[in-house]
């Protein structure tokens, strides 16, 4: 059964009566003039930050005796005759948008609705509802608070071909209680209310496009969830001259206090009517009415006017996501840290100490290797491989600097990699690799591997190095033909990752080995400048790439292959290189001038089992292109014999052709004749 099958989108025939207080309800909220602000550049200006700390409060509050859900009845409340509302709108009394019971994310999992799970049968079908706790385990995908933020920037980014160019992370506060809220803003399209209704749901995903990022449909759940305990979202979309507002409310707290047994999600949609330049509410009176009371009783704002003030920033068309009730780490403080950086987020004493000499401990601790752990600022530079001219991401109202890993390296290589599953080409990627601009001196290494443009796994160790072998190698790759796992923070473990994984660390050590002695240690294989054996390990294919100082990584549109050197075994069995003709071996090997100065590198001889597993590795690269070759030569002869055949049709068919003329003729002469 698939999370599409047991989604709870109940329609308004399912609903039982909701528990409204009776309110004074305010004038003029429902059937206003709608007031859109069309500068989007305002949104880029610094939000303004709030001071107070966050408070921990608790309060009781009357149970509901059923919930809202997502569904909207298919009359509208013009077909019915009625005015949109009463001249007034509600508002809740109560001050605080009560707390989750517990604060803490990883322990906040224990839930007691005080009875079972249950199917309910409707129209003779059984519906098997998604209970509350399904919100928080599923979170639990996220280890890292700043995966999931990344997860809803995901959703900015894809914007991008529908016009989008900016996408807000700031700090602001709940107004019910001032405690510290997440806000996260975008101009791209928005949605209507079906769109809004999927997004709240489950295993949906309208995300069908080769370059979008998001694909499951369950990310901005995970994500929200797990940064905080409820998310409010703000939505506004034009589509046909069609301008729609809508907010929903994904709370666990609201499912946990009022211990329902099903994921429920309040949420009321509005229609800008054009002849009266006014907001009309969508669905029906008392489906609205219900929603809007469940909105002003558990999100932050009291009153209708302040949910509607929400959209006064978004302008013609964007979406609002504020989460708030925010998780605390072990120490009872907010996981995110908005106050030891004004312009950054952090998470709560989460800063890595790294071991290193007195002398580069700083460099080490400053690195962006170490800092992109706990600076959300340092992450979002590098979380995008390319970002578009026309898009910027603003932290805290400073816009974000794009940074390429790439350009931090030196002596760089860059290698081609075509990986082969069941003799068939799955893909073909180009590796950036080489030193740390720091090194030796720092203690960094591993892979940067993006995934569609988006990074999946930054600075991924594949090799554990003794007596410095692989310190400070780092590169960077996309890898399109490796899928990402849910949370976007690793990778399916697939035969064709792990082969993926052996290559990188094979890519390692080779680069390691004959260039180790450009940062001052000992070499220990002939240094070849821009040349790599072709070793095709692991059925895969791997040729050298001489691209200067630029490749697909660093942001070069051409990628011109080097040399191609072969190993091959000479009438004795023994190994020599082949390029372009032989070359005479040689036992020293001058080196080409670095930093001015000339540097020999002795020629180390391999091993036997080094050149037998060589040669078995050639062996079966040779049965492979040998099979090829019959495969298309076989290929050859079916053509040619098609050609054959298709110039015979041809031939018939003029012959055809010409006798039909010749008839015409005929024909027309017999006319002549006639007529005369």
């Amino acid at each position: 059964m698939t999370l599409t099958d047991i989604v709870d989108l109940s329609s308004d025939d399912e609903l039982g009566e909701v528990d409204v207080k009776p309110v004074k309800l305010e004038p003029g909220l429902v059937g206003r003039k709608l007031q859109q602000n069309e500068n989007n550049k305002a949104l880029l200006v610094k939000h303004q930050k709030s001071k107070t700390p966050c408070a921990i409060r608790e309060s009781e509050e009357n149970r509901s005796s059923n919930a809202l859900s997502t569904g909207h009845s298919n009359s509208s409340i013009l077909d019915q005759g009625q005015s949109p509302v009463d001249d007034t709108g509600l508002s809740y009394t109560s001050p605080l948008s009560p707390a989750p019971l517990c604060r803490q994310f990883w322990k906040a999992g224990n839930y007691n609705d005080g009875i079972g799970s249950k199917v309910t049968i409707q129209n003779g079908k059984n519906y098997l509802h998604v209970h509350p706790m399904f919100l928080h385990s599923n979170a639990t995908s996220h280890k890292w608070a700043f995966g999931a933020i990344a997860e809803l920037l995901d959703n900015a980014v894809d914007e991008i071909q529908n016009g989008a160019t900016f996408v807000i992370v700031d700090k602001t506060s709940n107004p019910r209680d001032g405690s510290p809220a997440l806000l996260i803003q975008d101009n791209g399209s928005g949605m209507d209310p079906e769109a809004m209704r999927r997004c709240m749901s489950f295993g949906f995903s309208d995300k069908k496009s080769k370059s979008a990022i998001g694909q499951y449909g369950n990310g901005f759940k995970t994500s929200t969830m797990r940064l905080g305990a409820d998310v409010i979202v703000f939505s506004r979309h034009q589509d046909k001259r069609v301008l729609t507002q809508s907010i929903g409310l994904l709370s666990y707290t609201f499912l946990a206090r009022t211990g329902h047994d099903r994921i429920v999600v309040p949420m009321v949609d509005y229609e800008f009517n054009t002849s009266t330049e006014t907001l009309e509410i969508m669905h029906g009176t008392e489906h609205f009415m219900s929603n809007l009371s469940m909105l002003l009783q558990w999100s932050p704002y009291s009153t209708e006017a302040d949910l509607l003030k929400q959209f006064n920033d978004i302008g013609a068309h964007g979406t609002k996501v504020i989460i708030y009730n925010l998780w605390f780490n072990d120490d009872r403080n907010v996981e995110l840290d908005f106050d030891t950086d004004p312009e950054d987020i952090r998470i709560s004493g989460d800063t890595k100490k790294v071991n290193a000499s007195s002398k580069w401990k700083t460099v080490n601790e400053e690195h962006i290797a170490n800092r992109f752990h706990y600076s959300l600022r340092v992450y979002l530079s590098i979380l995008y491989l390319r970002i578009p001219e026309t898009f910027q991401i603003v932290l805290r109202g400073r816009v974000v600097e794009h940074h390429n890993i790439a350009n931090d390296l030196k002596f760089p290589e860059f290698i081609l990699y075509k990986p082969q599953m069941g003799g068939s080409v799955e893909g073909q990627v180009i590796t950036t690799i080489g030193f740390l601009k720091e090194a030796p001196h720092v203690s960094f290494h591993g892979f940067n591997v993006y995934h569609k443009n988006r990074l999946i796994l930054p600075f991924w160790q594949v090799v554990s190095y003794l007596d410095s072998r692989g310190r400070g190698v780092v590169g960077v790759l996309e890898a399109n033909f490796v899928e990402p796992s849910h949370n976007k923070q690793d990778f399916e473990k697939t035969s064709l990752f792990q082969k993926l994984e052996a290559r990188l660390k094979e890519m390692t050590w080779e680069y390691w080995d004959y260039h180790c002695g450009l940062i001052g240690y000992q070499v220990k294989k002939k240094l070849i400048p821009q040349v790599s054996s072709n070793r095709t390990p692991h059925s895969g294919v791997q040729q050298p790439v001489t691209l200067g100082q630029s490749s697909p990584a660093v942001g070069s549109k051409k990628a011109a292959l080097g040399r191609f050197e072969q190993l091959i075994p000479d009438s004795q069995g023994r190994m020599k290189r082949k390029e372009n003709g032989d070359i005479p071996p040689v036992k020293n090997v001058k080196a080409k001038l670095i930093d001015g100065k000339s540097q020999n590198v002795q020629l180390v001889n391999p091993t036997g089992s080094e050149l037998k597993d060589e040669a078995v590795n050639l062996m079966q690269e040779n049965k492979k292109l040998r099979a090829k070759c019959l495969e298309y030569e076989k290929r050859g002869e079916e053509l040619n014999l098609k050609v054959t055949r298709l110039r015979s049709e041809i031939k018939e068919l003029n012959d055809e052709y010409s006798r039909m003329m010749s008839e015409l003729e005929s024909l027309e002469t017999v006319k002549e004749e006639s007529g005369v």
